[in-house]
């Protein structure tokens, strides 16, 4: 996580991930739909990107989508489930991270 703070540049975190807007949150559903976090590892992941600017709204995205929906869950759920539901559990799951995310954002913290 000292390698990503060090080389990130804070000035992208704040552009894309900072504040609480709908695409800051939409980005981090998408960072955590292509990420793989072992448990507890997405903890020191947000909590670098925080220091950087992310805001509190797609922090939790994050946090919630991440380990629902990365690429090795993706592939999983598409074969034990089918690929027709697994079709309809990913964007779900992307949807109501982001929207959750959104809400949390703006109107509790």
């Amino acid at each position: 996580m000292g390698i990503i703070g060090a080389i990130l540049p804070e000035q992208w975190v704040q552009d894309w991930l900072g504040g609480n807007s709908m695409l800051a949150s939409f980005l981090a559903t998408l960072i955590g739909a292509v990420s793989y976090f072992a448990t507890m590892t997405e903890a020191p992941f947000v909590d670098t990107l925080m220091g950087l600017g992310m805001g509190v709204g797609p922090a939790l995205t994050l946090l919630l989508v991440g380990p629902g929906i990365s690429l090795p869950n993706w592939l999983a759920i598409a074969r034990i489930f089918g690929i027709k539901k697994a079709l309809v559990y990913v964007p779900t799951i992307i949807v109501l991270g982001t929207l959750v995310g959104w809400f949390f954002g703006n109107f509790i913290l």
